[in-house]
């Protein structure tokens, strides 16, 4: 074999010595080289020319020739390497281009002749004797490919070749070589192991290192090959190594660039591990350490920007002001802390209105364009952002002049701004957005005219999936919007439509931006009476539902729906909208989407597919593993509070999340399975009225109605004219008050309140209902009827209604729990979900769960609690198996252990609605609270009655978008096919009345029923 590479050593040894060994083979030792020890294991043959058959003798002779000519060419190399006489590189050169030339394409040293003369050639270009690297690349790149990877050489002809692209580099700067340098350093270094020689010299900082730091140097290249070869960079620096942080900052500035263009949430997540990890590798106190925090923080702000999570704004702002502290006054970068921790106070003015914020923002802006005189590069930025301060600060204070001044800032901003500068478009928006302001005051059509061109230059320089173009829409209708006001032309108004659908539609724009301009949207067309109001209602919760899909828990959902001021009433309005346009069955269809979000979220992961089970059994298991990893992915997320861990557990749980969503829609193409978990039709919805029908009490600022949904047939709309929003809302008020003074009466006192109260509800609600329901549907007495109350209707106790009156005969007029049999739900799907649940009859059982004496700090004792629990194991017949869980046994994972193994369970102990958080609505237990998100995280097979004998266990919450999150709607979402609940604080002592009183009839009429039933059925 051809050797390849250079001289180490000289074999001094007889030929007498060399036959000696025979046939064994013996090694043979040179001297260190680079703190290596090389060695060489040979065998010594004779070979005789009277054997030659065929040219072997000719063959051989060739051979000699080839290794005399090779040796020749290393000698020479050597003495040009150590003498630089050029000489010596040509004799080099010519031996090896002839050894070349005796090794055809077939030979088997082809290859190690090719290196060899590379690498001859190669030495003479660094040295500058030879210029044609060219050639020499060529040369490498052929050895290359007659070396594959099952080859022992392939490795060193990996190593040759990013030699020859490097030194290329270093002369020419060519980027491509660096790249592809780069991208086989990633497939050699694997290939040696830890102590090789060649990894010692691959390794080394002409190596590796070299090409990693010129690939720092490459411009941001936020394509997709441009960020691979950001991530093969990094993977050549390993933890410990000292490229490590640059690597890391240069992958997190292409995808946070690639965020910037194409919005994608997995970008900017990725670029903020990066650059956690970047801080965490920058000492404390050294000089880029100031650069580094910085950077963390404005890709936070971009993240809060695009999502809306409050922490992320939280941490950059905490961050921004560690900057700052670390740039004293007379620093020489100062401004820039100064116009970044003003953007981001600016932010959260946005979000909170803290006047102090938007103060210190202004104060920041004006520090920082001081350190930035004319002539200053940045200038027009921090000009840019001063003005929108200014511009936010008379949204907020209706002070002219700040007005005034922001125009003139954004105008001079927009002089100092080059043409083809990437920000100019969002100078552009701004001052159209401040030139509306003042055409509205001033009413001059020289500034809504300037407005419109802005935007429209804006959108011109845009690219089509530029982010941007989101807000350039909005900012347009804005511009069109103000014009139709004072002007009244129509075709203003049709503009400004058409720019909120395209902004709101818009993909890579944040969900939150579009949420926000789908609101407002449906706000205008409603003030206008545009008819594309009902398709802004439904963008509304068609961007809800994908927004907080992205969220990976069951609370963070919440917080990311009730992020949105107003957004709690959309629902009552849009059904309003709908029965405006008479279309009920809209109506009845958005109340339900809208009220229903985030229990039809949660129900999603735990659909049954018994259906799809007989059509498809592997797309059905598919769906249910997957269901199973993004519900576990979702709780596990619930409970990690470090951020980094958050972070990548988010970016988790969005990749099992579209794996979801690919199955769903494979099972969507199924025939039968079109509409998979859509939001249901109205047929769907219908369903909930098979055992009677369901009234949907509507209240919002435009009107107060009832819809009735019948068994079959259209459903009824019923007009409440006598009671508005804010009268439903007094009268909440005024129930809450009054039966707290009733608690504190003596049992013969009247409750002449309440009277007043209840027969309010029934003039002003509940009779209209009733005359439809008796007169429209002929409604037999004492049938089922289900009440679905929104908005204020969730606090009044429509079942309580009473006329209060007697008739002339004397008889008293009939209440509604005299003619009709009333029943609750929290939406139409919980309905038609609790009985879905209930196609697998199981054996009954029954357990009472009784904490009479909770742990310190956890509420008062309640004395009847045992006694209760004995009353309803009394009741209660033995063919129910009842069994009671109380003292020491009630905790909370006794209690949940109840509630799977139970089809009914009667629950007796303090009950909390927590306002601010409804998913940590609990019960009280002996050692923990039993919480709502318990309950929705355990499978409850065989749920099917569940009493609530506890302290507010059906109260809403007041921020989501009007849904009904509280413990009796949690166990009806488990699959309680019924649930008693409590909308006030309850005596333990009159519950244990009321209880007694409901399971004597319960357990009659039971009885009653199992009597009537004919044998077999």
């Amino acid at each position: 074999m051809l050797g390849s590479g250079e001289v180490i050593g000289k074999l001094k040894m007889s030929w007498d010595k060399l036959l000696d060994h025979g046939d064994e083979s013996f090694d043979l030792s040179f001297p260190p080289a680079r703190g290596v020890h090389p060695s060489l294991t040979l065998k010594v043959a004779i070979v005789h020319a009277c054997d030659d058959q065929n040219g072997a003798l000719s063959d051989s002779l060739v051979d000699c020739e080839i290794t005399r000519g090779t040796d020749a060419g290393h000698a020479r190399l050597a003495k040009y390497v150590t003498r630089k006489r050029v000489s010596h590189l040509n004799h080099a050169v010519q031996y090896f281009q002839l050894v070349l030339d005796r090794c055809p394409v077939s030979h088997p040293d082809h290859a190690t002749a090719l290196t060899n003369l590379a690498y001859a050639r190669l030495q003479g270009y660094i040295r500058n004797h030879l210029e044609d690297i060219d050639a020499i690349t060529s040369l490498f790149r052929d050895a290359l490919a007659l070396r594959p990877q099952c080859h022992p050489d392939h490795p060193l002809s990996l190593y040759n070749l990013t030699e020859a692209l490097t030194w290329r580099h270093k002369k020419k700067s060519t980027a491509a070589d660096i790249r592809e340098a780069a991208q086989l350093y990633h497939e050699l270094l694997p290939l040696c192991p830890e102590g090789a020689y060649l990894r010692s010299i691959a390794a080394g900082a002409n190596g590796v290192d070299y090409v990693i730091d010129g690939c720092n140097d490459l411009p941001i290249d936020t394509s997709d090959e441009g960020i691979r070869l950001r991530r093969v960079v990094l993977e050549l620096c390993p933890l410990d190594h000292q490229l490590r942080r640059g690597a890391l900052h240069w992958l997190a500035e292409a995808m946070e660039a690639r965020f910037e263009q194409c919005g994608s949430v997995d970008d900017i997540d990725e670029t903020i591990q990066l650059r956690r990890e970047v801080v965490s590798l920058c000492p404390k106190g050294h000089a880029d350490c100031n650069s580094h925090l910085n950077d963390l923080a404005l890709s936070l702000k971009s993240r809060f920007d695009h999502q809306g999570k409050p922490n992320d704004l939280d941490e950059a702002i905490s961050l921004h002001e560690e900057v700052l502290r670390l740039c004293p006054v007379g620093y020489e970068y100062r401004d820039f802390p100064l116009d970044n921790l003003g953007s981001a106070l600016l932010a959260r003015f946005g979000k909170r209105g803290d006047i102090d914020d938007i103060t210190r923002a202004v104060n920041l802006y004006c520090e920082a364009l001081t350190l930035r005189p004319p002539g200053h590069p940045s200038r027009d930025t921090t000009l840019n952002n001063l003005a929108l301060a200014l511009k936010t600060r008379y949204d907020k204070l209706d002070v002219s002049e700040d007005l005034n001044e922001a125009i003139d800032r954004y105008h001079e901003s927009l002089r100092l701004k080059r043409l083809n500068d990437p920000e100019c478009h969002v100078t552009h928006r701004n001052l159209s957005l401040a030139l509306c302001s003042r055409f509205m005051l001033t009413q001059k059509n020289e500034d809504v005219e300037e407005a419109i061109t802005l935007c429209q230059e804006s959108l011109a320089s845009l690219p089509p999936l530029h982010p941007g173009i989101c807000m350039s829409h909005a900012w347009l209708q804005r511009a069109y919007l103000s014009r139709y006001h004072i002007q009244c032309n129509p075709t203003d108004l049709s503009s400004a439509m058409e720019h909120f659908r395209q902004s709101s539609i818009h993909p890579t724009a944040g969900f939150p931006q579009r949420i926000l301009v789908a609101i407002d949207w449906a706000r205008k067309a409603e003030f206008y009476q545009h008819e594309s109001a009902l398709e802004a209602y439904q963008m509304c919760f068609e961007l809800f539902d994908s927004h907080v899909m992205t969220r990976s828990s069951i609370i963070s959902r919440r917080e990311a729906a009730t992020a949105f001021c107003g957004a709690q009433s959309l629902p009552v309005e849009a059904a309003s909208c709908a029965i405006h346009s008479g279309d009920i069955r809209q109506a009845v269809k958005l109340a339900e989407q809208g009220r229903g979000q985030q229990w039809s979220l949660a129900s999603r992961l735990r659909t049954p597919v018994e259906d799809l089970e007989s059509v498809n059994p592997k797309l059905a298991h598919d769906y249910l593993e997957l269901s199973k990893h993004v519900s576990n992915a979702a709780q596990g997320s619930a409970i990690i509070t470090d951020r980094v861990a958050a972070d990548r557990a988010a970016t988790e749980y969005r990749r099992l999340t579209r794996q979801w969503e690919a199955a769903v829609t494979e099972i969507r193409n199924l025939r039968p399975f079109s509409r998979f978990l859509l939001p249901p039709s109205y047929e769907d919805l219908q369903a909930a009225a098979r055992q009677g029908p369901v009234i949907i009490l509507i209240a919002s600022q435009y009107s107060s109605s009832a819809i009735i949904i019948p068994t079959l047939g259209d459903p009824h709309h019923v007009p409440l004219p006598c009671v508005s929003l804010v009268e439903l809302t007094n009268l909440k008020d005024r129930f809450a008050r009054a039966i707290r003074d009733a608690s504190k009466m003596g049992p013969k006192v009247p409750r002449n309140d309440l009277i007043v109260l209840l027969r309010t509800v029934w003039d002003a609600i509940m009779l209209p209902i009733v005359n439809v329901l008796q007169h429209g549907l002929k409604l037999q007495l004492h049938s089922r009827i289900w009440l679905c109350p929104t908005a204020a209707f969730t606090s009044i106790p429509l079942h309580a209604a009473h006329p209060f009156k007697t008739n002339a005969d004397g008889s008293k007029e009939p209440c509604l729990e005299d003619l009709y049999i009333c029943s609750y739900t929290p939406t139409l799907s919980a309905l038609v979900r609790s009985r879905q649940m209930m196609k697998k009859r199981v054996t009954p059982s029954f357990v009472t769960i009784g904490q009479s004496k909770p742990s310190a700090g956890k509420g008062k004792a309640l004395l009847a609690v045992d006694s209760e629990l004995e009353l309803v194991h009394k009741l209660v017949p033995a063919t129910a198996n009842c069994t009671t869980i109380s003292g020491d046994a009630a905790t909370r994972a006794g209690a949940l252990e109840a509630l799977q193994q139970n089809t009914w369970v009667h629950l007796a102990c303090h009950g909390k609605q927590d306002r601010t958080q409804p998913y940590n609505s609990h019960f009280v237990m002996r050692d923990e609270h039993l919480t709502l998100l318990d309950i929705m995280d355990t499978d409850i097979p065989r749920a099917e009655f569940a009493f609530l004998s506890a302290c507010h266990t059906a109260v809403c919450d007041e921020e989501t978008p009007d849904e009904v999150i509280h413990l009796a709607a949690g166990l009806q979402f488990s699959g309680f096919k019924s649930v008693v609940g409590t909308l006030w604080e309850v005596d333990d002592s009159v519950a244990k009345h009321v209880v007694e009183a409901f399971y004597k009839n319960m357990w009659r009429m039971v009885v009653s029923l199992t009597v009537r039933r004919r044998p077999g059925h």
